[in-house]
């Protein structure tokens, strides 16, 4: 399975995977930074848009630079979250087929994290308040939000947006999901 990038973009993302593990065990990586280059080509391929839709170093690309036309093989596993703050709680705004056959359910205007009142406490939550602070995520692992689907592990990816460059205001993510005996494309 591979994602062909455009030259221009494949070298803007060249050298450009480094990650620091916040947590790991022999099953999880929990990461900030980029994805690691051994990931599945969907995440490196989200990723590489993101970073080639920036509009200058240094500045985090908005909504408004990113563009589904530009990703079409990718739409199925991607999803939005608005950052809401004042209290801080991630909101689905656009969520995949695949994402929501993995799931169970359409998650679209619900909250990450609403069935655990404690979500932002744990790991995985902090791990999402990092990349509205403007940090990559990266998470490979078992799934453990709902251990009862038909999964043997999953790798998602969660990169900051911001309308004005600096001020994260929504998550673009790609979730794949490892499903037993299912064809991944």
């Amino acid at each position: 399975m591979q994602i062909e990038l455009a030259p221009s973009v494949a070298s803007s993302v060249k050298g450009h995977f480094a990650r620091r593990i916040i947590q790991r065990d022999e099953t999880d990586i929990l990461a900030l930074g980029s994805p690691p280059p051994d990931s599945d080509p969907r995440i490196l391929g989200l990723y590489a848009y993101w970073r080639y839709i920036a509009p200058a170093p240094g500045v985090l690309p908005g909504r408004q630079h990113f563009d589904p036309i530009d990703t079409p093989k990718l739409l199925r596993w991607i999803w939005l979250a608005d950052v809401e703050r004042d209290p801080l709680a991630f909101r689905y705004r656009l969520t995949g087929s695949e994402f929501v056959i993995a799931m169970g359910a359409e998650f679209r205007g619900r909250c990450i994290g609403e069935a655990d009142p404690d979500f932002l406490q744990t790991p995985r939550g902090q791990h999402y308040i990092a990349v509205a602070e403007g940090q990559t995520g990266y998470l490979r692992g078992c799934p453990v939000v709902y251990p009862d689907r038909n999964h043997s592990y999953l790798e998602r990816l969660a990169l900051p947006l911001a309308r004005d460059g600096k001020n994260v205001d929504m998550l673009l993510g790609l979730t794949v999901y490892d499903p037993i005996n299912r064809p991944l494309w």
